[in-house]
């Protein structure tokens, strides 16, 4: 992912107000941001810890942005574990998070919602590049699939999530 300035991420985002992307806060760590290792920036807005944001790079060349919201509670079921449904990771339950994005438009204003299951620390692209490891290690499923398909696959997953969220 190309580095992206404060300014170009308060202008990407597209289910939020001006205001709110204007008052968002950025990861703490993210004059350290790792961009060459990324493929969209996400993270929990630490001013915020109910707000998580996720920016891509856009197909037209600008970023697009969303936020998200995360559950106030944690679940309690009895599953063990879970897959992120972007980089297909496996975790213990804990690792994988339930967020929840407005639609963009109207429909958001209404107060309609598209959820998707995401690595709870959103480091999916450290997760396809081998670079994070989740806690979760027994029953691991091993790919052939190169580093770079995996990258396609996990953004295609991605895309997909965010053209519902701005259809």
């Amino acid at each position: 992912m190309e580095p992206l300035t404060e300014q170009q991420i308060r202008a990407s985002f597209v289910n939020c107000t001006k205001g709110e992307a204007a008052r968002l806060r950025l990861p703490l760590d993210f004059a350290e941001t790792p961009w060459q290792d990324l493929d969209f920036l996400g993270w929990v807005d630490p001013g915020a810890p109910l707000r998580a944001h996720v920016v891509v790079p856009g197909e037209d060349g600008r970023p697009l942005g969303v936020t998200l919201r995360v559950p106030a509670t944690r679940r309690t079921s009895a599953v063990r574990s879970s897959a992120c449904q972007v980089c297909l990771t496996g975790h213990a339950a804990s690792g994988v998070t339930l967020l929840a994005a407005p639609l963009a438009g109207t429909k958001g204003r209404e107060g309609n919602t598209v959820g998707i299951y995401l690595c709870a620390d959103l480091a999916c692209s450290l997760y396809v590049r081998g670079k994070r490891q989740p806690r979760l290690r027994a029953g691991r499923q091993e790919e052939t699939l190169s580093v770079d398909e995996k990258v396609a696959r996990a953004m295609g997953n991605l895309h997909a999530f965010l053209a519902k969220v701005t259809a």
